[in-house]
């Protein structure tokens, strides 16, 4: 059995007919192309993974957080340079299989890079990270200039 993606199937008539055929023709190759380039999106998502990031903004810090499921610390690296934060690491595939049938496989495995900016007014000196069951909790803390102040409104 096959799976095999789906893809609605438009009424097609007259003159358009020979113009949605071209599209898909010319854009089947620019696909493969592309596929795998970090900035393009649809098939290219499937091929790789990166975990996915929760970013939350307090006042004397910056908190990220990271879903790596099945890994521990070791299997990751974090570094700072040129004003970006790099999470990297790899998930091994599991090869044990006894006698299993499998349908659909969703899982990602293999090596990961997941860049972000560190935004300006973040101490990079003091950048600490902790991980506990699967999530990578990365704290950015604030220079005392980048928290800012609350302006009292007056009324006139």
């Amino acid at each position: 059995m096959a799976i095999e993606l789906w893809r609605p199937r438009r009424l097609r008539r007259g003159p358009f007919r020979e113009l949605s055929r071209m599209e898909q023709e010319m854009g089947e190759p620019l696909d493969r192309f592309f596929r795998g380039w970090p900035w393009f999106r649809g098939e290219a998502e499937t091929l790789g993974w990166a975990p996915a990031v929760d970013v939350v903004d307090r006042k004397e810090e910056i908190v990220l957080r990271a879903d790596l499921p099945g890994l521990t610390e070791k299997d990751v690296e974090l570094t700072v340079q040129d004003g970006n934060l790099t999470i990297r690491g790899e998930r091994k595939e599991e090869k044990e299989e006894k006698d299993e049938n499998y349908y659909c496989c969703e899982r990602s495995y293999g090596s990961f890079s997941r860049s972000l900016a560190v935004p300006s007014g973040v101490n990079a000196e003091k950048i600490n990270a902790t991980f506990k069951n699967g999530v990578l909790e990365i704290h950015l803390p604030k220079t005392k200039e980048a928290e800012g102040k609350k302006i009292e409104i007056k009324a006139a």
